[in-house]
């Protein structure tokens, strides 16, 4: 496919700078594009590549176009394209490219199981090696690889994508619009254990189910336990990436982040629009506040009910945890002085 900078800014409502039949067939970062290709720029510090990228296209955010740099690109090889978002553009783009080059399946894989009474819609996708158990519900335009298993009573909504090896336990519900990617498993035993007179752990059993709301995409190999009892329940447009685990009766809030390797234990409650970085771990029981964003490996012990950014194991206020590093690397010179200083008296 090969599309020219008018027919991008067309769809994008942008504005050319350059030559607006200069094509491309291809994608790169600005810093080791060649021509052909389309870029983009949303930072000041990527604008020194204009001078030298290969890009024969580049999108730029609108706010970082100077006429110098308008300027400087007519006279060299790339094509700027002005938007509003230049990621945000790309973003457009590269979703219009995936639609075309990985269109949606349909019909039925052999050999599939599809237990008897269950409806699959006419424009559905069932791949090979597939189980759907009893009772399930399965709305428009499913896509289910091969290798997905579906127990049941589950219900799945329109739209929705199960790549290979997803396995969905009994009871769960999985709203429209979402993506499990390859080895999710949603509905596992939350892990709760009594220990009983003779100190022997006994199984709790887990009789709850997972709700994951419209519009949720949840990465390779992530794991949400059902609940011991009611429901752990990942809000709309939350984003899980990959390897991260919930835990049961958790409640991730809506449009939130999780980055990979993050650890949320039992019956805690994250907010709304909150970021957690990789490898962040919050203990069970807890209560986050929207919008608190979490620096990496940071460590929630204890209830957030102020918005804010935090970092640190136990976390704390990020800007004091900054200056806390600075003093703990300072220490060995510290502890020096003071022992010198010992010695003295």
């Amino acid at each position: 496919m090969q599309f020219t900078a008018q027919q991008i800014a067309a769809v994008l409502g942008g504005t050319i700078y350059g030559n607006a039949e200069a094509a491309v067939h291809d994608v790169a970062p600005i810093e080791n594009a060649t021509e052909g290709r389309l870029s983009f720029v949303c930072e000041e510090k990527y604008l020194p590549h204009l001078d030298t990228t290969g890009a024969s296209i580049v999108l730029i955010t609108s706010s970082l176009l100077t006429d110098a740099v308008a300027t400087g690109s007519r006279e060299g090889k790339a094509t700027l394209i002005a938007v509003e978002n230049a990621r945000g553009a790309m973003a457009q783009l590269l979703k219009m490219v995936a639609e075309v080059m990985n269109p949606r399946k349909q019909g039925i894989e052999q050999p599939a199981f599809i237990s008897e009474g269950v409806e699959v819609p006419a424009d559905a996708y069932i791949g090979a090696f597939a189980y759907i158990g009893k009772n399930v519900r399965l709305g428009k335009d499913v896509q289910i690889y091969p290798q997905t298993y579906i127990g049941d009573n589950v219900q799945i909504g329109d739209n929705t994508t199960l790549y290979a090896g997803v396995k969905i336990y009994a009871n769960c519900k999985v709203g429209n619009d979402c993506i499990l990617h390859a080895g999710v498993v949603v509905g596992a035993d939350g892990f709760g254990f009594e220990p009983d007179a003779q100190g022997v752990n006994q199984k709790v059993p887990q009789i709850g189910n997972v709700v994951i709301e419209d519009d949720v995409e949840i990465g390779a190999n992530t794991t949400i336990d059902r609940a011991m009892m009611g429901a752990t329940i990942v809000r709309r447009n939350a984003k899980l990436d990959n390897l991260v685990q919930v835990a049961h009766n958790v409640e991730v809030g809506e449009s939130t982040f999780m980055c990979a390797q993050v650890g949320v234990a039992g019956s805690s409650k994250i907010g709304s629009h909150c970021v957690l970085a990789g490898q962040v771990g919050v203990a069970g029981h807890l209560e986050i506040a929207d919008r608190c964003v979490f620096g990496a490996q940071a460590g929630v012990a204890g209830s957030v009910r102020k918005q804010g950014m935090y970092q640190g194991s136990p976390a704390i206020d990020a800007m004091n945890w900054r200056r806390s590093s600075v003093g703990f690397k300072q220490l060995p010179d510290i502890m020096k002085k003071i022992n010198e200083l010992e010695k003295k008296l």
